[in-house]
């Protein structure tokens, strides 16, 4: 069950709500009605999952505070109904709304709403108090929340002797000590020096990671909706343009309001290392014999290989001279002849801001590993490029990337090559890794052919 749900939620300021809302949903603008009621929520539906941060953005006017009020039923809607933990808050009662408010919900105010006559201890107990909780246990816990925001050792001090960014850290200390499910946060940060704002975010991140409340956040700010967000809800006078995770706003977004409301946004915190990553069939196990190697190389047109083990865990690199050298050596397996120098790996939610300073000076693609150094996919320094301009192809780094099909499996040994020699594709345009070229049959080179070592240079057969 979700913790909120909004379905087909509609708020009009006037007079004649039921109107409005007949009349816009027989087609009508909502600016053709006007002299009747201003439409300020149109046609909302949306769910919020428990222990999800849940991000309403937009400009002044989209709607979205207003939206906020109708969840924790400051406003009831004028058509639609909106569910917390399954029940709809706005067909109950007074008593039974004031029991939800205390119980499930509590909220994060912009302006702090602290109460300048009660120290920060009271005012960060409040909750509490109106929950009938024992004044001594609400104040011990109010101290564990104020220690836990950082403000330790600052409960008897008041309001008006703390700095903005510390009253704003008392009032989600007044929202956390209530241990409600939902949390509501109506431009909680929105009043802070850019300074303090990320530090509040840096928190609340932080705080969600241990706590997993399901939180509904209200902000205009387009990055601070992209780092918070779970998901993203974009809103557009009065109506949802758009639901979906950063990654899908920003790369997808569904019409030309979202896409220019986006294209100013710090792409460098949204997307990650598993956003761009590519897979790659130029991989080859560390049984793999060296002939197999060289099947691998002349196929996929490259000079460097991934090698992993039985369960895809990342042992290294193997390029296309060590694989001949292996050859004439008489190696049967390619274990003895693995580079572990050179090779960089990434995590899939590395942000892509710190991807470019290792793909800067990498000689193969970075590879993208999960915790237990299973290789999932790799990144091009191309790739890393291309996700913040259009730049020109060439990189300079040993191309190891042509996109598989999931299913598709490392080989293992040459047998399975020779069986597909007369399917073999075509040659690829404008790759050409320098050394594979001279490879064919996967025969033994003959005594003293040096030129089937590849290439001499410090590029390791790099494109050029």
């Amino acid at each position: 069950m979700s913790a909120v749900r909004a379905s087909h939620v509609w708020k009009v300021f006037g007079r004649n709500e039921k109107e409005v809302v007949k009349r816009i949903k027989a087609g009508a603008d909502r600016s053709e009605v006007a002299d009747l009621g201003t439409a300020a929520v149109i046609d909302a539906s949306f769910e919020v999952s428990r222990g999800e941060i849940f991000v309403v953005m937009g400009l002044s006017g989209s709607g979205k505070s207003t939206l906020i009020r109708m969840i924790n039923g400051l406003w009831a809607p004028s058509d639609g109904t909106i569910e917390i933990a399954g029940k709809d808050i706005s067909a109950m009662g007074p008593t039974q709304l004031r029991q939800v408010r205390r119980d499930s919900i509590s909220m994060v105010f912009q302006h702090f709403a602290l109460l300048p006559h009660r120290t920060v201890r009271e005012n960060a107990a409040y909750s509490l108090d109106l929950q009938g909780v024992p004044r001594k246990e609400a104040r011990e816990r109010a101290d564990e929340w104020l220690n836990t925001v950082g403000l330790g050792g600052w409960g008897d001090k008041y309001p008006n002797q703390l700095s903005g960014g510390m009253q704003q850290r008392v009032g989600l200390a007044r929202a956390l000590a209530a241990e409600t499910d939902i949390l509501l946060m109506d431009e909680a940060f929105s009043a802070l020096d850019p300074l303090i704002r990320r530090e509040m975010q840096d928190q609340l991140v932080e705080l969600q990671s241990t706590l997993a409340k399901t939180i509904v956040f209200i902000t205009h700010d387009l990055n601070e909706a992209m780092y918070l967000g779970d998901r993203i809800a974009v809103m557009r006078d009065g109506r949802i343009a758009q639901i979906g995770t950063s990654e899908d706003i920003l790369t997808r977004p569904t019409d030309d309001y979202v896409a220019n409301f986006v294209q100013d946004v710090d792409r460098t915190r949204v997307l990650t290392a598993s956003s761009i990553m590519q897979d790659t069939t130029a991989v080859v196990r560390h049984t793999a014999g060296p002939r197999t190697a060289m099947r691998l190389f002349e196929r996929e047109r490259v000079s460097g290989l991934f090698v992993i083990d039985s369960t895809r865990h990342l042992l290294g690199t193997v390029d296309d001279r060590a694989a001949v050298r292996a050859a004439r050596e008489g190696a049967t397996a390619l274990s003895d002849y693995v580079e572990t120098d050179g090779i960089l790996t990434v995590g899939p939610d590395t942000p892509l801001s710190e991807l470019f300073a290792p793909s800067s000076t990498a000689r193969v693609p970075l590879a993208v590993v999960d915790g237990d150094n299973r290789l999932l996919g790799v990144i091009p320094r191309i790739a890393v490029l291309s996700s913040m301009s259009q730049v020109g192809p060439s990189t300079g780094e040993m191309p190891a990337v042509t996109p598989l099909p999931a299913n598709v499996e490392p080989q293992d040994d040459a047998e399975a090559f020779t069986a597909q020699d007369d399917d073999a594709p075509e040659p690829k345009p404008g790759i050409a890794a320098a050394g594979a070229g001279d490879i064919h049959e996967a025969e033994e080179p003959p005594p003293g052919d040096h030129a089937s070592e590849g290439p001499t240079d410090d590029t390791m057969g790099a494109d050029r």
